[in-house]
């Protein structure tokens, strides 16, 4: 009986022992599945990165937007204080909805640039090779990200010229570019995912001009949430821009306050950013069809 005992527990060891090694094998392929996804989103980061670097114009180019709407629309609003702002000066309630915007006017004219790749034959070569197709959107998202940190250099700029009240502390710096990056990552994601349904520059251009106005206005960027209609207020808290803008004002100005809370702004870009991913990489082949 003891031995049959001692074989039964032998038995059981070695079950659990390979069981053991299973587990360990499936953590070891899922994290080598990880580290070459990482890689090859990387790779198409850098390739969109160096697009940028040899077209240093587009920098320039898009400088004058914010400036515009800095200079002169924050400006003339300053001297007419018909806006409430709370204990801001509205320079400095709009300088965050102004970076926002820029993000958002880079990051929904994304999807034009796929639009070409597949006219010049790119987005075959892409699609034929072992690069999964989140891959290939989450890349160009995050490369959208580093074109809005160009703006927020831009931003950051024209506000400490018109002596807009930044709060420079490391930690607030770092949390303006996670918003930026994850604000690019989910309108240029959006904006692929439209690029796959029109399939043509011509319509793309006017979808992306109707797009982005009511993303823009239908947000708190330039007027607090408040002072909406009320039908507009629940599409304002829908827009996950409001959540940018909320996020901004808080990180980027002294004495900006939340009204959702930097937890919810983060959970909403990031649930969105992830929930676009996806969808885009799902429709990312329709583009050449």
């Amino acid at each position: 009986m003891k031995e049959n005992g001692t074989v039964i527990s032998h038995e059981h060891g070695e079950l659990h022992a390979a069981l053991a090694d299973n587990a360990w094998l499936q953590v070891a392929q899922a994290t080598s599945a990880a580290g070459r996804f990482a890689k090859k989103t990387q790779t198409i980061v850098g390739l969109e990165v160096r697009k940028l670097r040899h077209d240093s114009t587009e920098l320039v180019t898009r400088a004058i937007q914010p400036a515009l709407w800095l200079l002169i629309f924050g400006e003339v609003f300053s001297q007419v204080r018909a806006i409430p702002t709370g204990n801001l000066r509205y320079l400095d309630f709009m300088a965050p909805g102004i970076l926002a915007q820029s993000v958002l006017f880079i990051a929904i004219f994304y999807g034009i640039a796929i639009i070409w790749e597949r006219d010049l034959g790119i987005i075959h070569k892409l699609l034929v090779s072992p690069t999964p197709r989140t891959a290939l959107v989450l890349g160009k998202a995050l490369s959208a990200g580093v074109r809005g940190l160009t703006q927020a250099v831009i931003v950051y700029a024209l506000a400490l010229l018109l002596g807009v009240q930044v709060n420079w502390n490391p930690w607030a710096l770092l949390g303006v570019l996670v918003v930026v990056v994850l604000g690019s990552a989910l309108f240029s994601s959006f904006s692929l995912i439209v690029a796959c349904i029109v399939k043509t520059r011509e319509r793309f251009m006017g979808v992306g001009q109707i797009l982005t106005m009511p993303l823009f206005f239908a947000s708190n960027a330039i007027y607090p949430i408040a002072i909406m209609p009320h039908w507009l207020q629940v599409i304002a808290r829908g827009n996950p821009l409001t959540y940018e803008v909320d996020a901004l004002r808080t990180l980027m100005l002294n004495g900006g306050e939340s009204i959702y809370g930097l937890l919810p702004d983060f959970g909403v870009l990031l649930g969105a950013t992830t929930i676009l991913v996806v969808l885009a990489g799902r429709m990312y082949p329709n583009v050449v069809r």
